[in-house]
């Protein structure tokens, strides 16, 4: 299915910008008149997402974080977060609620969780050295 309409953004993996990729993102989807609850779903999810490439993909470096949303028919939104950090070496065990990379005890590990309770599919690729993409989807109810 071909895309509507398409954003990419490339953001540094600094805690500062993840506000800004959850605004950017959500300004993208205004057209589509999401309700108040969809823009916050979006929002908490590719929130979640960055959180992850900043704290476990790049951990004690910067790099770059890639973002790509799309719009296809039917509403359907798209969000791609990628970065070219660490990679999951487990992706099913990472994906566990309560499994996280971090040390010190200051993460809960429910990152994907919550983008699985946000997102209509959350997808998930890594390679260990490589990076890994997360894309979410959404669907954009139609108001009557």
């Amino acid at each position: 299915m071909k895309a509507i309409n398409t954003m990419k953004l490339a953001i540094q993996s600094r805690s500062v910008n993840e506000g800004f990729a959850r605004t950017a993102t959500a300004a993208f989807i205004g057209p589509l008149d999401p309700t108040v609850e969809e823009v916050s779903d979006i929002k908490t999810a590719v929130s979640e997402a960055v959180t992850n490439c900043i704290v476990h993909g790049y951990r004690e470096r910067i790099g770059i974080i890639y973002i790509t949303a799309s719009v296809y028919p039917d509403n359907k939104v798209a969000v791609k977060i990628k970065d070219k950090g660490c990679g999951i070496e487990d992706i099913g065990r990472a994906m566990e609620p309560m499994f996280t990379t971090s040390t010190g005890g200051e993460r809960a590990g429910l990152g994907f969780a919550v983008m699985q309770s946000m997102s209509e599919k959350v997808k998930v690729s890594s390679s260990p050295g490589k990076g890994t993409t997360v894309t979410l989807t959404f669907r954009i109810r139609q108001k009557q």
